[in-house]
């Protein structure tokens, strides 16, 4: 049964449970089960107990594949002995995760303490299907180590080699060569899908609703923000006590600190809160939750390599948040101007208006709103681009900004000649924030080329700063000292709602109009108006909300640029910064340069990853660096990291460097 193959340098074994056990475990041993999805590892590591159990021997298995378990609970690592012809558990680790390949070193160290608990028997480790690159690599040895196993037991088809197949040759444990049963077969994404889910539901079927009060809690893991109630529900949690799991549970809903759990224990003594990525999905399936912030983002080298440093403005950070794509337009040195393109709706949005001539006219055609944050230079010289490539038949773009802003586009427009353009002059609606008496009020004026003068439209109370709302985002400003006015400003998308279809068909309610009203009252937030339903019974939207809707995490931009450094300032920006996606804020200067930082009302390196780390956002790109530091931008980057571990950065200097115009054919690439 055993024989050698040069190519592989081991033994290789037939597919069975007698030939195994006779060739390899003649007495008690540990041995790991590798191999890819689908050879069939745990249909082996079944009949392999089932032929020592019938000799009279003790077996257990670690199942550690927390996305298809043979046996125990998806989102963790069970220990089980084989009686009554099946695998009974006897323990359990909790991970709260179903992907072993991110969550690799969790993995490692719940399968080293299952395995502490064995002392005697054969223990067999029906190891993950992860077999490729650095998380193959570290779950094979990882794995070995931390079991202390001697054998391996590596699944392959016949005619092809195992994976990692020179890893394998370097162990010190005997490795032995099985060729899977030809039936061997994965089943698809969606069945072993369903499959954990059937044991989810069962583990939690009897389950009971329990409060647990946060604030008395540790928070582990990779929890997703506080902030975003909606990411939370649905997700597999644990309860720990003095470190070891006492249940798993799964999130109803987040109120306030009150997070609600169906749990099959009472939680009492417990001390801490386990959370990672295993969620429910619209469709009631156990899945891996979409983290909050995976979009890309990359520093892009200028357009034009052959312009210095201190004229190309540094690398343009380009990337999407949401349903939106963004592009610091003068990269990180330049005038700012942050263009923010919807997708799906030939629009576009400018955060200030520095230099735009990097910026195609199309573009300009298609802005419909501007956030100027004031009206230094910097930030507003690219206003007669916007107005040359706007003469013609556009409908009017309107500008939001400071007290004073129609003034100064109205200096814009008074200083060109308009007699060859007549009514085709470019139109402007300028919205100015004015606070009185502790209320936010929008002045709005309208500008035309052309014509003389400004004509004022009408004043509007704010509703909590939110200057534009409209079906598919809202966007809000916040006065902040510049030791003049200035506005930051958010983006905030629309609220993503999805109706949970195992709900529906659990209750038996037909889709129809009635979802439309839902959804439409949710996004009003009428929580108490009622909805009929077509089974003639009527609901109030706060308990539809509960029972059949889950809510995608609102993915916030946040543009901050020209603030200097007050408690006032840090407590406004950090509150309308509050869990953002992507923050967009200035870190004018270094450390060493504070005194210059206060004297012109700016924020320095430290400040700026302060401010972002109060504020929980997702990811922090600093911008807007004064150009004495084109010379040393990484100490730009070092300083925001040194307090900030949210910190998007390069994953290279030489885009900073500043190319000869004599060495037009050099190239910048991204590691």
């Amino acid at each position: 049964m055993v024989k050698n193959i040069a190519n592989y340098e081991m033994p290789i074994l037939a597919c069975n449970a007698e030939a195994i056990t006779n060739a390899v475990i003649k007495h008690d041993r540990r041995l790991l089960l590798y191999g890819p999805p689908g050879v069939g590892k745990s249909t082996l590591a079944a009949q392999l107990a089932r032929f020592l159990f019938a000799t009279g021997r003790k077996c257990f298995c670690i199942c550690a594949d927390p996305g298809s378990p043979a046996f125990g609970l998806p989102g963790a690592v069970s220990l089980g002995r084989w009686q009554a012809d099946s695998w009974q558990v006897s323990d359990f680790e909790a991970l709260c995760s179903l992907d072993a390949g991110r969550f690799r070193l969790p993995l490692v160290t719940a399968v080293r303490r299952l395995a502490q608990l064995i002392n005697d028997g054969v223990l067999l480790i029906d190891g993950p299907g992860v077999v490729r690159g650095v998380a193959g690599r570290e779950l094979l040895q990882g794995l070995l180590e931390a079991t202390d196993a001697d054998g391996v037991l590596a699944l392959t088809a016949a005619e092809r080699p195992p994976p990692l197949l020179d890893e394998l040759r370097a162990l010190a444990s005997e490795v032995f060569v099985v060729h899977a049963s030809a039936e061997a077969r994965r089943p698809g994404k969606r069945a072993r899908a369903r499959q954990r889910t059937e044991r989810w539901d069962a583990y939690v079927s009897e389950a009971t609703e329990h409060s647990l009060d946060l604030d008395r809690l540790n928070i582990i893991g990779t929890p997703p923000p506080l902030g975003e109630k909606n990411a939370w529900v649905g997700r597999q949690v644990a309860l720990l006590q003095c470190n070891q799991p006492v249940a798993m549970a799964e999130v109803v809903r987040l109120q306030a600190q009150q997070l609600t759990i169906r749990s099959s224990a009472v939680p009492l003594a417990i001390d801490t809160l386990l959370v990672r990525d295993a969620q429910r999905s619209i469709d009631g399936l156990l899945e891996t939750a979409i983290p909050f912030v995976t979009e890309r983002l990359e520093y892009l080298p200028p357009p034009d390599m052959t312009i210095p440093m201190q004229e190309s403005g540094g690398p343009r950070v380009v990337g999407r948040v949401g349903s939106a794509d963004v592009s610091l337009v003068n990269g990180v040195f330049g005038d700012p101007l942050l263009h923010l393109r919807l997708r799906h709706q030939r629009r576009s949005l400018l955060f200030d208006l520095g230099d735009g001539s990097r910026l195609p006219a199309r573009i300009t055609h298609q802005v419909t709103d501007i956030f100027i944050s004031h009206a230094h230079m910097d930030h507003i010289s690219g206003f007669p681009w916007l107005l040359r490539s706007r003469i013609g038949e556009f409908p009017a773009c309107r500008l939001y900004g400071p007290p004073g802003l129609a003034r100064h586009i109205e200096g814009f427009l008074q200083g060109f000649l308009w007699d060859r353009v007549a009514e085709r002059g470019p139109c402007f609606e300028v919205a100015e924030l004015h606070t009185k008496l502790h209320t936010n009020h929008l002045h709005w004026f309208r500008l035309q080329a052309g014509h003389a003068g400004r004509e004022f439209l009408k004043e509007v109370e704010l509703d909590e700063g939110i200057v534009l709302q409209e079906a598919g985002f809202r966007v809000r400003a916040q006065l902040l000292d510049h030791h003049t006015p200035v506005l930051v400003y958010t983006f905030e998308p629309a609220k993503e709602i999805n109706i949970r279809k195992d709900r529906l068909r659990m209750r038996g309610l037909q889709p129809g109009p009635w979802l439309s009203e839902l959804k439409q009252h949710l996004l009003a937030e009428n929580w108490k108006a009622r909805v009929r339903l077509p089974d003639g019974s009527e609901t109030d939207i706060a308990t539809l909300a509960d029972d059949l809707v889950l809510i995608a995490p609102t993915k916030k931009l946040v543009y901050a640029t020209d603030l200097a450094d007050t408690p006032d300032n840090r407590q406004h920006l950090q509150t309308l910064a509050h869990y953002a996606h992507t923050f967009f804020c200035e870190a004018r200067f270094v450390e060493a340069d504070a005194e210059q930082a206060m004297r012109t009302g700016h924020l320095t390196t430290r400040a700026c990853g302060e401010i972002a780390m109060a504020a929980e956002v997702g990811r922090l790109v600093p911008f807007h660096f004064s150009q004495r530091y084109t010379d040393k931008p990484q100490q730009i980057y070092e300083e925001v990291q040194a307090v900030c571990s949210r910190l998007a950065m390069p994953r290279s200097m030489p885009l900073f460097e500043t190319v000869e115009a004599t060495k037009p054919e050099m190239v910048v690439t991204l590691d």
